[in-house]
């Protein structure tokens, strides 16, 4: 009897001419990976994008003018979202366009300012003290340089419904609402609800609880 030249498998004897492997990636899985980077990358721009828009921003504090409460140099977290849900409150910490009437730079640097007063009240200040419709509120975050107490410092203010009132905490060298007027809440970018550098001072930003006048 002859001998087989194989065992009917298919197999390749070791005589045999070997294929060698397929490419780890052919050219339509290369398509498909860089398509998918595309898709990655477009939808985390997009995300990045919504996110700064409508949920929050991060600022750098250009100005001195809310010492000791914020330094210039320091990074704030703005609240978009909620603001515009709920509206603003008496003690928030607001970054803002400058309207027309506000002193402005080339670049258009936001300013950020605590609120006062709110839509259709009537804000006074008498040496330095401010009422809200007739009522003394205390203000803990004020800095005066020099240890002043604002005497001789007055004015009055009547909020339009879509209106708010700011002053910087550091209260004898701001430019705010009192020498420039309310500020239109479309204005607003947003509120500062966090300090998150330098990391040392990471800090949530609460407004005060007033004694008295709040909403």
């Amino acid at each position: 009897m002859g001998s087989q030249s194989g065992d009917g498998t298919g197999a390749h004897g070791y005589g045999s001419t070997a294929h060698p492997p397929p490419p780890i990636l052919s050219g339509m899985r290369l398509r498909r990976l860089a398509l998918e980077i595309v898709q990655t990358v477009a939808l985390t721009i997009l995300a990045f994008y919504l996110l700064q828009t409508f949920v929050a921003q991060p600022f750098r504090v250009e100005q001195g003018s809310m010492r000791q409460t914020l330094e210039p140099g320091q990074y704030v977290l703005a609240d978009k979202l909620t603001a515009a849900l709920t509206g603003y409150h008496r003690g928030d910490v607001v970054i803002f366009h400058p309207p027309t009437t506000w002193p402005a730079d080339a670049s258009g640097t936001p300013y950020i300012k605590r609120v006062i007063g709110l839509p259709g009240e009537t804000i006074e200040i008498t040496d330095g003290i401010v009422s809200i419709d007739g009522v003394k509120i205390e203000e803990p975050y004020v800095y005066r340089d020099g240890g002043g107490d604002g005497t001789g410092e007055t004015g009055s203010w009547t909020l339009g419904p879509n209106e708010l009132l700011v002053f910087g905490d550091h209260r004898s060298n701001s430019s705010d609402s009192r020498a420039y007027g309310p500020v239109p809440t479309s204005s607003v970018i947003g509120r500062a609800v966090l300090r998150y550098f330098p990391l040392n001072l990471l800090t949530i930003i609460t407004p005060p609880t007033y004694r008295a006048a709040a909403p």
